[in-house]
Parts: structure tokens; sequence; C-alpha cells
């Protein structure tokens, strides 16, 4: 590529950088440059800000003719294109043939119904995948004249099919909505440019070039318009140093013979130039065509592996609510597999799955995300048959890196897996060892329905809570009767079971660890079984492998953040936990247990804060709001703890309970409510036992809060770290029983 050195025009156009009459002019040169690319039959078809260079000495140039096509006034006379032979011949035997080839490419090379261009600046007819000429660009340059005159695109919605459906149908609002002081002359000459219809706009990018010229001369401070010239000798040696190519180019231009001043100029010229060169492209356009306009396709990321990426939720497009757990499943199986790439930051499955269901560009997502790439992905099953349909997206410029369809059969779900993976990773351009690759093709199953029955398992696990949440177990059993050796399906029914059976939970693991000792969520499993043992050293070693295995695994950071809180190693715990969440975002879970943490350190207003932010990422998880209702309590703000426990009752399905508790606040006050709570079925709502115990011991009640100190130790309750700082239990500071839990917290440093 020419070395261009100077700013985009969308850098240039940054609010309050340059005047609105310095942004026409340079648009005008731009009119200028195209209506030299229309003249030798090319439209650009991706006119953007980003696109046009603004050199140092002052001059626009036009740049990434990548999506340009040819253009001709004539159909060709042979049926189906070019006929090679005959052009190659003549070009070899030197003839003006060659000059032909050019003009006979064929009128449409990209394939219909395909849309090519960027989001926001394309015509309707592009958006609509029509054939296009050279008033498409008219089009896009009317939204580089609105964006110049407002600050803003004229069609802007709030997703990729919202933007198309206004560039199609949609008028701009007018200019002077955002801008007062913009003329009605330039508002005409946008609405011209803007037109829907092709045949209503300017026919011709000379005619806006010339009455935009007038349009400047008639702003105040402008006299005339500065002419495009040829850019200066040392502007394009001082990129000349990459190839022989490129050095040759620099000689020249050193010698006398200066490129075009435009790069539109600069691509007409060279065609005209080298005719055979021509001819050859022609040659690759119709020989390997795919090829080509991949290549095309694939935008500058990919000059380069990319090292960022985040694999949206599959869109199931079955039309059958119940195959959900496969686009689910397989959406989660792809990023763990690429998640074991050591160069390749994968976002977790929180973080994306918090779009599913929602229509958000590309360019939003990658930029919230910070990814250079963006894989969707869409499900469709029929009956035995099972089509998936990739698409690899370019989060900068929205353009398509590559896209495929796979059609197979239920019963290779499995290999199919294996298959996508191999083949993402391909597109990523990631160099991978040997062992990464054999990794990358890893199978934890050969049987298809156990790959199945685990997804279904997955897909239950991932709600958390509720009735749903139960139906985990079963999928999970039913995968391992399938597979006994499929060590997924065990991890599974470890993670169901962690804190409602932990001995079996731990036999499960320990299973699966047996089966493959590479399971980095096996080890992170295990290491927080071990921490709910109060065996920190052992859980620390565990937790280690696991982020070892996969430094991506969010759960092992969260978890050793929650190890290092029970032992009072607070700003590490913190450390952790921050990990974990720059990895997952969106989990309400780690956000709570930070600020659980900063409670415990006695930053207790920091600590409300947090958890009010687990609020604001998912308003309907429980443990949220009554974790913070533990919180008011200690502050003494009784109402509000009592509103928020109710709040989390009612998240749980358990209205009449929540119901209760309002009640006994209203009717006995504090103490009755308090009476309420800790007569409810804390085994059957799987509640700490430590927290019923600091309840039981603000009643006075400390025989019986000392019994339930006693079995949160015995089943391994996380909370009882809680002892050491809750001011409920003062009353049982004195008690050698309350001594010797306290122990437990406080391992040889």
């Amino acid at each position: 590529m020419e070395f261009v050195d100077g700013e985009t025009l969308r850098e240039k156009a940054h609010p309050g950088k340059s005047e609105l009459k310095v942004l026409l002019k340079f648009l005008h040169q731009v009119a200028q440059g195209l209506a030299k690319a229309h003249a030798s039959g090319i439209v650009h078809r991706d006119l953007k800000p980003d696109n046009i260079m603004i050199t140092r000495d002052g001059h626009a140039k036009i740049l990434d003719f990548g999506l340009a096509k040819l253009i001709m006034s004539e159909p060709p006379a042979v049926a189906g294109g070019l006929n090679l032979n005959d052009n190659l011949s003549a070009t070899a035997d030197g003839s003006d043939k060659a000059e032909e080839a050019t003009a006979m490419m064929p009128v449409q090379h990209s394939m219909p119904g395909v849309v090519m261009g960027t989001v926001g600046y394309m015509s309707p007819e592009q958006a609509q995948a029509k054939p296009v000429d050279q008033r498409s660009d008219i089009f896009s340059f009317g939204c580089l004249l609105y964006e110049a005159a407002t600050g803003r695109r004229p069609f802007a919605g709030d997703s990729v099919v919202d933007t198309l459906h206004k560039i199609i149908h949609d008028p701009a609002p007018a200019i002077t909505d955002f801008n007062p002081s913009a003329s009605p002359e330039l508002q005409r000459v946008i609405r011209k440019c803007l037109a829907k219809e092709p045949e209503k706009r300017y026919q011709t990018i000379r005619d806006t070039a010339n009455d935009l010229e007038e349009l400047i001369e008639e702003m105040k401070g402008v006299s005339d318009i500065e002419r495009s010239v040829a850019p200066s000798t040392s502007a394009i040696t001082s990129g000349a140093t990459k190839s022989t190519d490129d050095d040759r180019r620099g000689e020249s231009t050193a010698s006398g013979t200066h490129p075009p001043a435009s790069s539109a100029e600069y691509v007409v010229t060279g065609i005209k130039q080298h005719k055979l060169a021509v001819a050859a492209i022609a040659l690759a356009l119709l020989v390997g065509g795919g090829a080509l306009v991949a290549f095309i396709l694939r935008g500058r990321i990919t000059n380069a592996a990319i090292q960022s990426i985040a694999v949206m939720p599959f869109v199931n497009e079955s039309g059958n609510a119940d195959v959900e757990y496969l686009s689910d499943g397989m959406t989660e199986s792809l990023i763990t597999s690429l998640s074991q790439l050591p160069n390749l930051n994968v976002k977790a499955r929180s973080t994306v799955f918090r779009y599913k269901g929602k229509a958000t560009d590309a360019k939003t997502i990658g930029k919230d995300l910070n990814v250079q790439a963006i894989l969707n992905g869409r499900v469709v099953q029929r009956g035995e048959q099972l089509t998936l349909s990739l698409e690899l997206i370019d989060a900068q410029t929205e353009n398509v890196i590559w896209s495929d369809k796979y059609e197979r059969k239920h019963t290779d779900l499995v290999s199919l897996q294996n298959e996508i993976a191999r083949d993402v990773s391909s597109k990523l351009k990631l160099k991978l060892s040997g062992a990464e690759q054999q990794k990358l093709a890893k199978s934890y199953t050969t049987d298809s329905e156990a790959y199945r029955l685990y997804l279904q398992g997955r897909f239950y696990l991932n709600k958390r809570v509720g009735n749903e949440f139960d139906k985990a177990e079963g999928y999970f059993q039913q995968a391992i009767a399938k597979d006994p050796n499929f060590a997924l399906g065990y991890v599974g029914l470890a993670e169901f079971i962690s804190e409602r059976d932990r001995p079996k939970a731990k036999e499960y693991i320990m299973r699966a660890l047996a089966l493959d000792n590479q399971l980095s969520d096996a080890h992170a499993t295990l290491g927080y079984q071990l921490m709910l043992d109060y065996d920190f050293a052992a859980s620390e070693r565990e937790l280690k492998r696991a982020i070892e295995l996969d430094p991506n695994n969010g759960r092992a950071y969260q978890w050793n953040g929650w190890r290092l809180m029970m032992m009072g190693l607070y700003d590490q715990a913190l450390a952790s936990f921050d990990r974990a969440i720059e990895i997952e975002p969106t989990r309400a879970d780690i956000r709570n247990n930070r600020g659980a943490c900063l409670v415990a350190a006695g930053r207790i207003d920091d600590g409300i804060a947090e958890i009010k932010k687990t609020v604001e990422i998912d308003p309907t998880f429980p443990w949220a709001h009554s974790h913070i209702s533990f919180v008011y309590r200690m502050k003494g703000d009784r109402a509000a703890s009592v509103e928020e426990r109710a709040r989390a009752f009612e998240l749980l399905d358990r209205a009449d309970q929540a119901t209760r508790m309002r009640e006994s606040f209203a009717k006995s006050g504090w103490t009755g409510y308090l009476r309420e709570i800790v007569s409810q079925d804390w085994g059957r709502l799987g509640t700490s036992q430590t927290r019923r115990a600091s309840l039981l011991a603000e009643l006075g009640e400390k025989e019986a809060a000392m019994a339930s100190l006693n079995e949160a130790a015995t089943k391994g309750d996380s909370w009882l770290f809680s002892i050491k700082y809750d001011a409920a239990f003062d009353p049982l500071r004195g008690d050698p029983r309350f001594q010797q839990l306290l122990k437990k917290f406080n391992p040889p440093q």
C-alpha cells in the first residue's frame, strides 16, 4: 500500500478539531478524486472517514480500494465473462487488446445477495445487496458530508439491522437539527446525495463537486478552492522500505515520475500502465475468484494473528425452544476449546451471553469487549440434520473475514465441534504447536448422545437457581450412563451438588481427574471443595493448577479470592477478584463476592456500593439482595434489611415467605422478624447456617447459635469465616468452642 503521512478524515472531523469549511475543502478534493475513479469505471463501494487520509500538506487521498469494482457501459460479448485465452494471447503479442481485458471484466464480481461495504455509510442498493454503480459512492459521499456538518452519522441505529432499515427506508434528519448554523444550500447538496432512489441523486460525482465548490466559495473567508497536487517525494519514499516494489516506486518518484495526487488516480494510472497485470488479475478473479474475494474481505487485522475474539451466543433458528441448549452448548464448547490457546484472549461465556437475543452491531461489541474479531453463528436442527452457519467479522471495519456453513447429521455433533474449533483457529491465523493442536482437537467423548445430554445439563446448570436448575443433575447422570468415561459429565455433577452433598461432589471430581487430569474446571472445583474443608494449602495448589491449565478460568480466580478472604488476606483476595472480573466482567456472583471481601475488611460502605453494582448487572440475582440485607443489618438499617431479604426470597420463587417476613416486621418489629427468619427450614433453603447462627446470637439464644455454628463447620459453610467480624457474635467470643472455630481461619502464614 502507498504510504500516506497524515490523519484520517475521522480524526480531522473530531469535534472542535477542524472547522466545517476546512472539512468541506477536503471533501471537495475527495469528490474530485472519485470523479477520476468513476471516469475509469471504478466504484469504491467503501467510502467512510477511515478511508480518507489528509496528508500533512493538506491534501485528501482516498484509500482502501479493497472492495472496489469495475463497471462498464456494455455487457460482455461472451456469455459467462471474459475469454481469457484470447486476451492473454493479445497481451503477449503487444496488441491493444489488453485494454479490452480491463474493460471486459464482469460487471458484478461479488456474489448476488451478499452485502458488501461498511454499515452506516453504504447506499440503499448496497444494503439490499443489489447491483451498484457510481451513484452508490455518491450516497456514501453524502454520508461523509452529513457527518462533517453535524458530527454524527445520518443513519445510526441501535443495531446493524436497525441501521440498514434506516438506510433503506428513513430520511436522514435535517442537518440543522444538530447544527443550526448550517446553510440551506449545504442541506440541499446533502439531501440530493442521500436520495433513496439512485435516479434522484446527483448522477455524477462531478456535479456534486461543482455544487460543493460553489457552496464553499460562498462561505465567509473562503475565496477559492485549493487544488490537489502531487505528494512530495519524501512522503512516498518514507514508506518505501517494505519491499523491492516499494523501493522501485521510491526511485521512480525521485527521478521525476510523480505518482498521481489521489489514490483514485494512482489506481487508474496503474491500470493503464500495467495491462498485463490487469489481465492476470482478471484470470485470478475468474479462476480463483472465491479465494481472492475472501482475501479482499479479510480486512487489515488478518495480516497478523488475531489475538482477541468474542464468540457470540449462537442463534437457534430451528423454531423450537427445546433445542436452545444446542445453540448455547455449542457456543460454550467453542469458547472452552479456544480458551485453551495461550496467545488468544477469548471472552468468557458470562460476558458474551449478556448480548443474547439483542441486535448489537459488531463494532459496538468490539469496542465494549475490546476484541479484534466477533464470531457469529446460527444453528438449525431439522430432524436428524444439523446446519451451522458461521461468520467471523472484523470488529473494527465490520467486514466479513470468513464465513462457512456446516451440514452434518445429528450423530456427528462431536466431530463437528472439533472441526469448528480447528477451522476457527486457522482463520484467526494462530500458530499452534503440536501439543496445542492436539489440545484443540481433543474429544472428551465419542458418544454424540452423551455429549448432547451433557450440553443439556450445562444449559440448565447455567441457570444457577430455580426449578430448571435442578434439571441439570438428571442430564449429567444420563450422560455418564451413556459414557462412563466422560470426564466432563462428572465435573458437571460435582458443580451441581458442590454444597448440597460435598462428599459425593468430591467423589465425582476425583473420578473426573482420574479420567483426565488436564481439566482446568476439575482442578478448580476440587480447589473449591478443599477450601470448604478449610484445607487452604491444598486448595491453593488445585486452584493454581486450574489457572495454569486455563489462564482465563474466571471461576478459579473467584474461588481463590474467596479462599484468601477466608484467611483474612483481603488485599490479595481483592486482587484475585479483580482478575476474575477482568475475565468475566458481567458475572454478578463475582461482584457480590468482591463486595463481601470489602465488608469483611471493614470497608462497609464500599462493600454496599459493590453489591449494588451486582444488582445493576443482574437485578434478578437473589444472593446480592440476601447479602446486602445482612450488611444493612450490620449498619442498623433494619427496614432496608427486611426489604432486601424479602426481595431475595421473591426471586427464589418463595413469595409466601417474603410476605411473612414483611408482615412479622410490621406487626412485631425486629425481634418478630428475626424469630420468623430462624424458624424457617434453612436446610431446605440451602442457606448459610452461619447466617442463621448470627440471628440466633442476636436473639440471645447462645446455645442454639453454637449448635448452628458447629453444623456450619461440619458441612463446610463458606460463610463461617464471618464470625471474625460479625458483631452479632460478640456475646460468644469468650466461649472456648467459639475460639476453636476461629482457629480454622488463622492458618500458619
